[in-house]
């Protein structure tokens, strides 16, 4: 029997303990791990910046678990209180092409299609969004996530309605572990 927080088939964030890695994830690899930085977000509510946390995990299974949780910082730095939260799962396609659903509690619903543009960077852009009545007014998204330096970074666009493609998030996180 496990304890109340032990998982009889725990995820991971590295290569060399949990389940072996599934060979559709060699792609998508270089993602695994837990990720901290900061970022810049544009909203309604004004530009802003925040701190991150960011996962990505498996279980020995052809997909990548994904979840990410960001506060608001101050302009001196300090944490102000919760901000944007959404997780998810990263499901390889093939030798380069990828899906990501994602979830937020605004009452988005993403599904986006992309590609591995190089061995450490993907595009995606959304297929399908759903939305609550009083989720934000999102029509389509794109996002772009690289491995540089040894650091992901990423930026995401967003457009409602007819207009153009906004920026809406981009971090820059360096791997925990």
């Amino acid at each position: 029997m496990t304890g109340p927080t032990e998982l009889p088939v725990p995820d991971t964030v590295d290569v060399r303990s949990g389940p072996d890695v599934a060979t559709e994830l060699l792609a998508l690899l270089p993602l695994l791990g837990e990720w901290h930085g900061e970022g810049q977000a544009a909203g309604a509510g004004g530009d802003h910046r925040f701190g991150q946390w960011l996962r990505f995990s498996h279980d020995g299974r052809g997909f990548l678990a994904y979840e990410s949780r960001t506060w608001r910082l101050t302009d001196d730095g300090a944490v102000a209180g919760a901000d944007a939260r959404e997780s998810g799962f990263w499901r390889p396609r093939g030798a380069d092409d990828v899906e990501l659903l994602v979830s937020n509690p605004d009452g988005l619903v993403e599904l986006y299609v992309g590609r591995a543009r190089t061995t450490t960077s993907w595009e995606l852009t959304s297929d399908v969004i759903a939305r609550t009545p009083d989720a934000p007014p999102v029509d389509r998204a794109t996002r772009l996530y690289g491995i540089v330096d040894g650091a992901l970074m990423y930026a995401i666009d967003r457009a409602g309605g007819d207009q153009p493609l906004r920026p809406t998030m981009s971090a820059r996180l360096e791997r925990l572990r």
